[in-house]
């Protein structure tokens, strides 16, 4: 299986006026995202709202974006990857959940951190031997401002000689961390991927060897995204860096008031399907919509 790499998007989950989940606008964004040249999606991440889904409702997700991404790639030549989110904090659910990822037909499943059991390195170790063992390639998800525990470079190498561990989503938020796991890790094994967690250090780790990024704003901008991380795998930085100073404002509004919320409302203002979120998730105040607001002016987005 090719390398990941490029720009691929962490699926929003849609919602009607009722709280229920919007099938019909979910296959819409699926649409316009391969239209749109997406290398890949991600459905049932974070940003999709998965704690707060039932497993029935993730079951229709993923039977709307995989057939549809299928389709796409069949009729056009092209190969968009399906990276289904399979995370949980107890290991036989997360197996589960990978399981399930590769009987519907997914390329690679997400799988983050075990969240607040706190689990010691060796937890995790163990945790991640146990889902590289279903047989589906595996992103790992590093994100400590979520889960509690940071993976640290020694802990990910150990990780990434298991059979199955492809990549890493590095969500640390250290540009440091993130350029010495491209120095002991993606140097050292070339099929490994070192993907950005966050949209806006996205140009810096390309710059620093990187191979892409997992990205939120591509729910709205996936065109724009893309060409930002296809001119820095170009080697074409200086394009690069107009995009990201272009985009700034926005990278900063999409996270001002939590995700998905703030992305969920930017959508909503460019009347795509996107809807309210679920409690716990309340909708951005009423000073970071107006940062919204202005951030997609300021944009021309």
């Amino acid at each position: 299986m090719a390398k990941i790499h490029g720009a691929y998007t962490a699926m929003i989950t849609p919602m009607l006026n009722d709280g229920s989940v919007d099938y019909d606008g979910f296959k819409k964004n699926v649409l316009f995202q391969l239209e749109q040249g997406i290398d890949g999606l991600l459905p049932l991440g974070t940003s999709g709202e998965t704690p707060t889904l039932s497993e029935e409702e993730e079951d229709k997700l993923l039977d709307i974006a995989i057939p549809l991404v299928r389709e796409f790639n069949a009729k056009n030549g092209k190969d968009v990857k399906v990276l289904v989110g399979a995370g949980s904090n107890n290991t036989r659910d997360a197996v589960r959940y990978v399981e399930r990822a590769k009987a519907k037909g997914g390329d690679y499943a997400l799988v983050v951190t075990p969240y607040y059991n706190k689990p010691s390195d060796e937890g995790i170790f163990r945790h991640f031997e146990a889902v590289s063992k279903v047989g589906l390639p595996i992103v790992v998800y590093n994100i400590q401002g979520r889960t509690g525990k940071n993976i640290s470079v020694p802990l990910l190498e150990r990780i990434a000689e298991l059979p199955n561990i492809v990549g890493v989503k590095e969500a640390s938020g250290s540009i440091t961390q993130m350029m010495e796991v491209v120095e002991k890790i993606g140097l050292k094994k070339p099929d490994f991927s070192v993907m950005s967690g966050d949209d806006g250090l996205t140009l810096p780790l390309m710059a620093a060897g990187g191979d892409g990024v997992i990205s939120v704003v591509t729910n709205m901008i996936p065109a724009l995204m893309g060409e930002l991380v296809h001119d820095c795998l170009d080697g074409k930085f200086a394009e690069a860096c107009k995009i990201h100073y272009r985009l700034q404002p926005f990278f900063r509004a999409a996270f001002c008031d939590g995700n998905p919320s703030c992305i969920k409302y930017a959508m909503n203002l460019k009347g795509m399907p996107a809807g309210s979120v679920r409690l716990p998730l309340v909708e951005p105040k009423a000073s970071a919509q107006e940062q919204i607001k202005a951030a997609i002016k300021d944009c021309n987005l």
